[in-house]
This record gives C-alpha cells, structure tokens and sequence, in this order.
C-alpha cells in the first residue's frame, strides 16, 4: 500500500486540494490550487509519531512537508483547506496493515526542529510553571527572536498585539494608533497623570500616552531586547523625560498610586493560577478612582482546557494559558476591583494577523535572512492559524476596563461611555 493510500483510506472528508508523497502516491484533483506534498521519510516519521497540529508542524517547519501553491509566508488559504480535512481512527485490523506498510522504523519519532521548545514535563528543571526563572525564559524564547525581524513583520508601530480597526479600509498603522489611544481614552488619561504599562513590549503605549495625552510612564517587560529597543525609541523621540522603560518583571515594578495601569498581551503568560495575585498587585498599585485596562487573548467560554495546542505550546508562547473573559471579570471583581466595561476585539485581531501576514510575505527574504527559513515558517504557520481562529470564534479578545472605586463608592467615571471614537 502506498502512503497516498493510506491517507485516502483514514480520510472521511477530503478538502479540495492534492496529497502528493515521495514515493510517487497522490490523490485529489490534478488542478488544485494548494497542493500539499511530503518530501521524505523524515516528514512521513514526522506526522506518524506526533498526530494532529504538532506532527504536521514539525515536518512542515523542517521542510519535509511543503503546501505548494500558498506562500510559507501566508499559508492561510492552504490552512483553511486542511481545518476541512477530517480523518477517522483506523480499525485494530487497518492499525496492524498500516504499521506493516509503514515499517516500524518510520514509528520511531526523529529528532524534533530547533525551534521546538521542551514540552512541559521537561520544563520543570527551569522551575516550576510561572516562576520568575521560568517566565523569563518563555517570553525570552518568543520576544527575542530578531527586533529587525520583528520591524519588518509588525512594521512602523511595534504594536505585537490586537489593532482596533476604525474603518475596514484602515492600514494596520492606522489600527495600531486607534488601540493604543483607545487604551488611553478607556483609562481617562489627562495631562500630569502616572501610568504604569505592565508589559510593555517594544513601548508603543508608553510613547503614545506621552506623546498625545502628556502622562508620566513606567513600562517594563521581561524581554531584554524589547526593552533596549523601546528605551532607544523613546530617547529617539524626545520622550525620555516622560517615559522610562525597564527590563523587569511586572511583580517588581516600582511605585504606588498609579492614576492607570495599561496590560496588554501580559495576561496570557501569567498564568491561570495566579489571577488572584496578578489583580491584587494591580489593585495595590493604583490610586483609589485609578483604572486599569486589560487586553488579552481569550476562549469563547469559560470551561475549556486552558492550556494552548501542543504547536503554539512548543513553538510559540510556552507555558501560555487562555480562559474567557468572564473568569477574567470574576478574577479582577474578586480582587476588589470594580469591573465597568468589556469588548471583543476578535474580528480585529484577524484583520490584524492578515496585514502581518502580509508584511511577512512581502518581507520574506529580509526575514528569512534575519531569522532562518525555519522560524520564518514558523511564524507564517502561526500567524495564519491563528487568523483562523479568530475568524471562527476558537479565540477572541478581550479588553476588560476596571476602576479601583475609592472608600466613599466613588469610581470617577461619566453616566455614559465617554471613549468611543
């Protein structure tokens, strides 16, 4: 039997594209658009010992199985059709045929590409999950990949979070802008006042609130390479009496009586279990009346597993954990805070992965030679996915508003919304 067959026999349902193997198989229409082939032994080793999204991953980032007719780029449209392929289980009788086919040495899993990290279990000599040691070296493992690479994917704004698109025609410049201010507008900023930016990445909306509302920010993030490049940009920009940024972890922030506290994309590596610490540093930081702004990838409910697929837990955000937004409000209420205002920002974030995709693509050789063709497949299978994933509702995005409310019941906040645009 050959691997071509094999595949046809396990599939129930078989999208419109065309299986091709190096051992000369294939099935599907001859005029397919996307045309996924396996390249070797490796490959097919590959997809037989890690099923599902990791096998897959592993062979197609190591170059074993490639998705002709899709740019590695932005394989979107090839991932759409393989979201549509759907496989049955093998019978005990078919499960003995196919190893005798495959041969036990194709059963043997090959050594997994560089770019995988540790699966959890072995994590642990790092320290146990959302310790400060272990913490630093997730957000090492993802952040400080390449701030050139990291220019040419995200582009002027080095906004690596959800955009807020104000109209459908709107560049992701324009969108980047429109978050960060309506960040600013939901936390009331004024001239005078002190936010603390926990996580601050590459120190987007630590400039921005200087720049546009004259507010006086501390930003810090574990990753070592943002924080160099966002401390350069703000002396770049004349802002460094306003802004200091801070390589640090966000438990270890200075100060108290914070006016604002601005987190965006910090909640997904803090980890489930530390919710109530998380909100409770918050809340301790802020002033009464102060207001903090949450913003962070969410699960449509509130039950499913927290825990990430096994590729975007290898190759992208280690140790990340995502729930719904409302264990998120019932976290922040429980810690004394005062929720007033959530939005789903999930079709933006879409919009968003698409015009990073199309950077990527357009970029493709700068940032190959920046990071490896590895990675940069990497990043085009991640980022594609996961714009199908906010498209279908598996993920959305939440920005959760909350106000300390001050010992008389007062939260300073208008009758009315007073942020939209």
């Amino acid at each position: 039997m050959k691997i071509a067959d094999i595949v046809r026999t396990l599939t129930v349902e078989a999208p419109s594209l065309k299986f091709s193997a190096y051992d000369g198989s294939s099935f599907g229409p001859e005029d397919a658009k996307i045309k996924l082939v396996l390249n070797n032994e490796r490959g097919l080793r590959y997809l037989a010992t890690a099923p599902g999204d990791l096998g897959l991953a592993r062979a197609y980032v190591s170059g074993d199985l490639s998705m002709e007719g899709s740019h590695p780029g932005n394989p979107y449209e090839a991932l759409k059709l393989l979201e549509s392929w759907r496989f049955r289980r093998p019978s005990i009788r078919e499960a003995t045929e196919l190893i005798r086919t495959l041969g036990v040495q194709n059963l043997v899993p090959p050594e997994p590409p560089a770019q995988e990290a540790l699966p959890r279990w072995r994590r642990t000599v790092e320290g146990l999950r959302h310790s400060r040691g272990r913490d630093a070296e997730a957000i090492h493992h993802h952040y400080d990949v390449s701030n050139a690479f990291y220019e040419k994917v995200l582009g002027p704004s080095m906004a690596y979070t959800c955009a807020v698109y104000p109209k459908p025609d709107a560049s992701l410049e324009e969108a980047q802008e429109e978050k960060f201010d309506l960040v600013a507008r939901k936390l009331g900023l004024e001239p005078g006042m002190r936010l603390l930016d926990i996580g601050c990445g590459w120190g987007g909306m630590a400039r921005h609130a200087a720049r546009h509302y004259g507010v006086t920010v501390l930003g810090v993030t574990l990753s070592a390479e943002q924080a160099a490049w966002a401390q350069a940009e703000t002396e770049r920009e004349g802002l460094a009496d306003l802004v200091t940024i801070r390589h640090s972890d966000y438990r270890d922030a200075t100060g108290r009586d914070y006016d604002a506290v601005s987190s965006i994309g910090l909640l997904e590596h803090v980890g489930i279990g530390n919710y109530p610490s998380y909100f409770g540093f918050i809340r301790d930081k802020l002033r009464p009346g102060g207001r903090l702004l949450n913003h962070c990838i969410t699960r449509p409910d509130n039950i499913a597993k927290a825990l990430p697929g096994h590729f975007i837990d290898r190759y992208v955000f280690p140790d990340g954990e995502l729930t719904g937004s409302g264990r998120i409000i019932s976290e922040a209420q429980n810690a004394g805070l005062e929720v007033r205002h959530e939005e789903n920002l999930r079709e933006h974030y879409a919009l968003t992965l698409r015009d990073w995709c199309a950077n990527l693509e357009r970029n493709w050789d700068d940032c190959v030679a920046d990071v490896g063709l590895a990675t940069a497949r990497v990043w085009g299978l991640y980022m594609a996915g996961s714009r199908i994933g906010f498209e279908t509702n598996g993920i959305q995005l939440h920005q959760v508003l909350a106000v300390k409310v001050a010992s008389d019941g007062n939260a300073g906040f208008p009758l009315r919304p007073n942020w939209a645009s």
